[in-house]
């Protein structure tokens, strides 16, 4: 005698398995761990460090007396 199959559940589970394939797929895509988004942040962060020590100073200028 043949098993009595539930279509609603085979359904179900056929879209969950679909979901997870697709979120797998973009956690692959997009993701990245955190260690590497502390990483690029202490990097970016010392980087503006650098810039802003490079910076000359440069004295303001007079405003022109034109009158």
């Amino acid at each position: 005698m043949a098993e009595i199959v539930n279509l609603n559940k085979f359904r179900k589970e056929k879209e969950r398995a679909e979901k997870k394939r697709h979120a797998e797929e973009n956690r692959v895509k997009h993701g990245r761990t955190k260690a590497e988004k502390t990483t690029t942040t202490a990097q970016q962060a010392k980087a503006d460090q650098k810039l802003d020590q490079s910076k000359l100073d440069t004295p303001p200028t007079p405003p022109d007396d034109a009158t």
